[in-house]
């Protein structure tokens, strides 16, 4: 499983491009005015420190083939919305997580998350002929789960205490996609987005 040095995914909603270190200043001003956005994450991105290290480590990921992260842009609204990724590649197993997103509050619950995941989910299965995508989240981040059982993922169980957080530890739940479920799944998302 290789990724092709420069990916972008885009529709007619969205462009998902690879961050950069220059993108610092467009992400500064979520880090700035919605703290909020990091609440459950195991990364923050609030506050001109953390963001910096926010950026840092997910370039080092990208050079080391470990996960690759993204800029998101809104093409309705022209502007740029927040940021995903891939990460945790597993090539022996086939398989990759899907995660780190967080988009400014007025680009929550408009259908970008949709559009997001339906260009990552389909690069993920139909380009790179993954077997699995796997996706956390924090078990007390109801928002994020209900989002992610929206786009079509099946959650599998909690791991318990598996992980430390800036505030201590943390359960997390999983949820999955698989190759075989994802025609029906795209189909259910493709459906949702033209809604």
């Amino acid at each position: 499983m290789e990724f092709q040095s420069e990916i972008i995914l885009e529709n007619e909603y969205v462009r998902l491009s690879p961050l950069q270190k220059s993108d610092f200043n467009l992400l500064l001003p979520f880090s700035i005015n919605e703290p909020e956005l990091w609440e459950f994450s195991l990364l923050p991105g609030n506050g001109e420190e953390n963001l910096s290290k926010y950026l840092e480590l997910a370039l080092e990921g990208r050079k080391n083939a470990h996960s690759y992260p993204f800029i998101v842009f809104d093409k309705r609204k022209n502007q740029i919305a927040g940021s995903t990724r891939f990460y945790d590649f597993q090539p022996v197993h086939n398989t990759v997580q899907l995660g780190y997103t967080w988009y400014g509050a007025e680009f929550q619950k408009t259908g970008l998350n949709r559009n997001c995941k339906l260009l990552m989910l389909t690069y993920a299965f139909e380009t790179l002929k993954l077997d699995r995508v796997e996706f956390r989240a924090d078990a007390n981040n109801i928002k994020s789960i209900e989002a992610m059982k929206a786009i079509g993922c099946t959650p599998e169980g909690i791991l318990r205490s598996n992980c430390s957080s800036p505030t201590g530890r943390r359960d997390s739940i999983v949820l999955s996609i698989l190759a075989n479920e994802w025609p029906a799944v795209k189909q259910q998302l493709i459906q949702k987005i033209r809604i």
